[in-house]
Parts: structure tokens; C-alpha cells; sequence
């Protein structure tokens, strides 16, 4: 069962905060989850490397998971 999702966006542009809670509802709609167990964030790159210069966009993402238990 999925607890939570957290994902990080690096990029110089577009800006995510104006469109945050779209991408929250949408991946919560996807993982069959509710909006509040997501989180979406964003960072730049500080103008470094290829992300920095603007020439992609890296997403990385973390769940918290629990699995099933059973007492003995």
C-alpha cells in the first residue's frame, strides 16, 4: 500500500509552484491516492550543468510503502 509520494523537480523554468497542486492531484489520481498523501516540490539547478542551461528536466521521486502484517 502506498503512505505517501514525494516528488523533486529540478529545472531553471518553468516555474512548478504555479501548477503544483494540478500535479498533485493528477499523480494522486494515478497511485490511487488521496491529494493530501502527496508531495510535489521543486528545485533549480543553480545555472549549473545541463539542467542549469536550461537543456532538460529531472524528476525524482520517493514513495513510502507499507506491506501487509501479520501478528504471530
Amino acid at each position: 500500500m502506498v503512505a505517501h509520494l514525494d516528488v523533486a523537480i529540478v529545472c531553471e523554468a518553468p516555474k512548478v509552484n504555479p501548477r503544483r497542486d494540478e500535479m498533485r492531484k493528477r499523480i494522486a489520481e494515478i497511485a490511487g491516492i488521496s491529494i493530501d498523501r502527496v508531495g510535489v516540490k521543486a528545485t533549480t539547478n543553480e545555472k549549473l550543468g545541463s539542467l542549469g542551461r536550461e537543456e532538460g528536466i529531472a524528476a525524482y521521486a520517493t514513495a513510502t510503502i507499507r506491506l501487509p502484517w501479520s501478528a504471530p
